[in-house]
């Protein structure tokens, strides 16, 4: 990527990017897809017309990681490797939800390089 294109593109996580609505989170999980990259599970669907953005949502489970400090940052490893690849999702709007499946913390470097993967592999089904 050129120097150019990156500072074209904006590194950032708005309120409009999150996937809140429980609408939209229980359509996810019920009808939508999923593949798996350890220790990541990404859950996908296409976006309403209405939505012009892709939203995401992180999930650690609670079962795994007892203390809310570890899920805490787990969630905030995989929202910035997600703010710093969202790029690679493409033109596409989908709701995408990315659940954490280890049962230990991993350094950001593996985080960053499996969300970048996961973000291409769903650019290349689209």
């Amino acid at each position: 990527m050129t120097d150019l294109a990156k500072n074209s593109l904006k590194f950032t996580f708005p309120k409009r990017e999150r996937l809140h609505s429980k609408k939209l989170i229980e359509e996810l999980f019920n009808k939508g897809s999923y593949f798996y990259l350890y220790p990541i599970r990404l859950a996908y669907m296409e976006s309403p017309p209405e939505q012009s953005a892709s939203q995401a949502m992180f999930s650690v489970p609670k079962k795994r990681f007892k203390s809310a400090v570890a899920r805490n940052r787990i969630k905030r490893q995989m929202r910035e490797a997600y703010r710093l690849n969202k790029h690679r999702v493409g033109a596409k709007a989908y709701n995408i939800a990315l659940i954490y499946t280890a049962d230990k913390q991993l350094p950001s470097s593996i985080i960053h390089k499996r969300v970048g993967k996961l973000l291409d592999k769903l650019n290349t089904l689209a």
